[in-house]
Parts: structure tokens; C-alpha cells; sequence
């Protein structure tokens, strides 16, 4: 099984795009912070598509608490004759944590979590 939960906190800009063709997707790119223990930090590189690539630019940015779902994807590229690999985390699913000030949250639509701050007692 390939699945993939964290929570942390993005630690760079969100970079999006959209590709180009027939039907564009957007395409969201960014890093979690994840702490290993108190002295250490992982890096983990996440990619978003469509909706949830649009949905992440929009309400997150660097420093936001995030939490992902999603399934590890590797690959490779050429780049000047040189080999490299890649692993992502393709972002399925994502949920708002942190303070309210920290996020700039949607009205409650289907496919959002709510927060506790969302509960009317």
C-alpha cells in the first residue's frame, strides 16, 4: 500500500502553474516541513493537481500548518547529461490546521474539513 499522511508547516512560496494542451490543470508545488524529532526537520516535496492544486495556492501559503494525504511518486529526468531522481508526495486530500489566522478559510463546502473553531459549542 501506498499511502502518505503528514502534518507540518509549507516552507517555501507555493510555486502553481497550470499546464498547457487541450485541458490545462492547475499544478501546485511546495515543501512540508515535518519534524523527526526536536532537532530535526524532513523536507518533504508535495505536488497538488486541479482543484486541489488551486485550493492549496489559495488558502495556504509559506508557513501555513498543513495536513496531506496523499501516495509517494518517483521519478527521473535528464537534465545535461546527468541522471536525476525525484520523490514527491502527490497530494489526494488536504485539511486546515493551526489558527484561524493562520489560514484564510473557505465557508464550509463539501470536501473541507472544519476545524474546531467551526463548532458551535
Amino acid at each position: 500500500m501506498n499511502s502518505v499522511t503528514l502534518i507540518g508547516y509549507i516552507g517555501r512560496e507555493i510555486q502553481s502553474r497550470y499546464t498547457t494542451g487541450e485541458n490545462p490543470m492547475a499544478v501546485a508545488r511546495f515543501s512540508v516541513g515535518v519534524s523527526r524529532n526536536k532537532e530535526e526537520t524532513d523536507w518533504i516535496n508535495c505536488v497538488a493537481f486541479g482543484r486541489t492544486a488551486e485550493n492549496i495556492d489559495q488558502y495556504f501559503h509559506k508557513g501555513s500548518q498543513i495536513g496531506i494525504s496523499g501516495h509517494i511518486q518517483t521519478g527521473s529526468y535528464e537534465k545535461d547529461g546527468v541522471k536525476h531522481y525525484t520523490t514527491d508526495v502527490v497530494v489526494d486530500r488536504f485539511d486546515f490546521i493551526g489558527k484561524k489566522e493562520d489560514n484564510t478559510q473557505p465557508p464550509a463546502q463539501q470536501g473541507f474539513t472544519a476545524t474546531t473553531e467551526d463548532i458551535p459549542f
